[in-house]
């Protein structure tokens, strides 16, 4: 019954912007740290933020002043802000939560970055 699903991803130049979306089905979010994760072709799956139940948030160093994380608890979902896209960036992207000792993660949506 628990389900995430992102949305959001798609094709952007090098320097825009896309904001992702995590939609919460089947549980309130908001007590729960929630987290987003990438991965790239042929690399691991890497951490990229997350934000707690207080609204505190936290950056991977290569997203740092670039990404913004945040959520609407009224909502249920989470979101990430990405601005001045890199190449780099793009991956699947994944967002995650940790729910009664259970890892739940959502399908993933597809950012890509070219020009």
């Amino acid at each position: 019954q628990v389900q995430l699903v992102e949305s959001g991803g798609g094709l952007v130049q090098p320097g825009g912007s896309l904001r992702l979306s995590c939609a919460a089905s089947g549980f309130d979010s908001s007590p729960y740290t929630m987290y987003w994760y990438r991965q790239a072709p042929e690399k691991g799956r890497e951490w990229v933020a997350h934000i707690t139940r207080r609204g505190f948030a936290n950056y991977a160093d290569s997203v740092k002043g670039r990404f913004t994380i945040s959520r609407d608890n009224a909502k249920n979902t989470v979101y990430l802000q990405m601005d001045s896209l890199k190449p780099e960036d793009a991956a699947l992207y994944y967002c995650n939560v940790v729910y009664r000792a259970t890892d739940y993660w959502g399908q993933g949506t597809q950012v890509t970055v070219s020009s």
